[in-house]
């Protein structure tokens, strides 16, 4: 193979990351209730370290309480988190591994019962429970999300991923169908990014040129236009303040959802962006070793696992090793998931993924 996924990046911000595997942040509800590490995620995260993924990313970690997404997530919203974030970011880097947590805000996808109060969203939203945020919740919002990139710099995370993407609230202020604020953090494409650009320029003046920033985006779903989209993407490339673009596109090898688009495929559209001193990276339905080259060979710069990383803790020396390296088929048991790292609520909440997990004979 002509792709040499064992060689090291290096982002502009100085961070060197040993090969080309990050692990996607993904959702586990392993932590407890008051958003502290649990040793379930400890030992989920710090065994893909172990298994060689060059940059090892937490879950969606919440800014603020209200932004709660799923039970038992990590939080990031409190200086009380920032003991467990330590341990867990000194376990990642044992390992050669870049530490990075995921900013997040559910907005409102915030279930109910999950934060026993209305959710929150650039506009109301009845169909979701959820008030319109104030112009001073707002200010807040972009606050609080500065001062998380702080408190997770203090843990000893490498970098930060601010998550932009699969409808959660930035997404819902991008999107000209959720957002219909009429200040000037709605109606323009400028207005609807405002946010998050602010967000994004708060954390590099407050952590540093040397410190890790990248963002996530999803150009389909939850309102979102393709071409929009890119234009966020170009503006991210051209203001040059971040390391990385993490684009999930829920299946890197698809065509694009609308029809208009289809002159390329989905992947296409933003390889084919000039990135300049920043690097991309793209997710979904990157299973084997043959994707993971194939991924690679179409212009991105390192590869985002999801479903094989969960499989094998050690994915990425699985490929290195063989790059036909094909991962175990599923569904599996449960016990096979638990000696792979995986805690019991984590393992409960995989078996919403259809035939993953074996279901117990009676």
């Amino acid at each position: 193979m002509s792709i040499d996924i064992d060689k090291a990046i290096k982002f502009q911000c100085g961070a060197i990351m040993k090969n080309k595997f990050m692990l996607a942040p993904m959702t586990n509800t392993q932590s407890f209730e008051d958003g502290r590490l649990s040793d379930e995620e400890f030992n989920w995260l710090t065994m893909r370290a172990e298994g060689q993924f060059g940059l090892v990313m937490t879950c969606a970690s919440h800014v603020q309480e209200i932004g709660k997404g799923f039970p038992g997530q990590l939080g990031i919203f409190s200086d009380d988190h920032i003991a467990g974030h330590i341990r867990l970011t000194k376990s990642i880097k044992s390992y050669g591994s870049l530490a990075v947590i995921q900013l997040h805000h559910a907005g409102m996808r915030s279930p109910f019962e999950v934060i026993q109060q209305e959710a929150v969203c650039p506009s109301k939203s009845e169909k979701h429970n959820a008030r319109a945020l104030t112009l001073a919740e707002v200010e807040q919002l972009k606050v609080d999300f500065i001062d998380a990139a702080i408190r997770s710099q203090k843990s000893g995370y490498d970098g930060v991923e601010v998550h932009g993407a699969h409808g959660y609230i930035l997404t819902q202020f991008l999107s000209s169908e959720i957002n219909h604020r009429t200040d000037r953090y709605g109606g323009s494409l400028e207005n609807r990014s405002r946010l998050l650009f602010e967000i994004v320029d708060g954390i590099r003046d407050a952590c540093g040129k040397e410190f890790l920033v990248g963002v996530r985006l999803s150009p389909e779903r939850f309102g979102m236009d393709l071409l929009e989209v890119k234009e966020v993407c170009k503006r991210f490339i051209d203001e040059d303040k971040i390391d990385f673009l993490d684009i999930s596109l829920w299946d890197v090898f698809k065509q694009p959802k609308e029809e208009k688009y289809n002159d390329q495929s989905l992947l296409e559209h933003f390889t084919a962006l000039d990135f300049k001193n920043v690097h991309l990276t793209v997710a979904g339905k990157i299973r084997n070793g043959a994707e993971v080259y194939k991924a690679m060979e179409s212009g991105i710069d390192f590869v985002s696992i999801g479903r094989s990383g969960i499989l094998h803790h050690d994915f990425p020396a699985k490929v290195m090793a063989d790059s036909n390296f094909e991962p175990t088929k599923t569904p599996v048991s449960k016990e096979y998931l638990a000696k792979e790292g995986l805690g019991a609520k984590f393992v409960e909440y995989m078996t919403r993924w259809p035939d993953f997990v074996k279901t117990e004979e009676v």
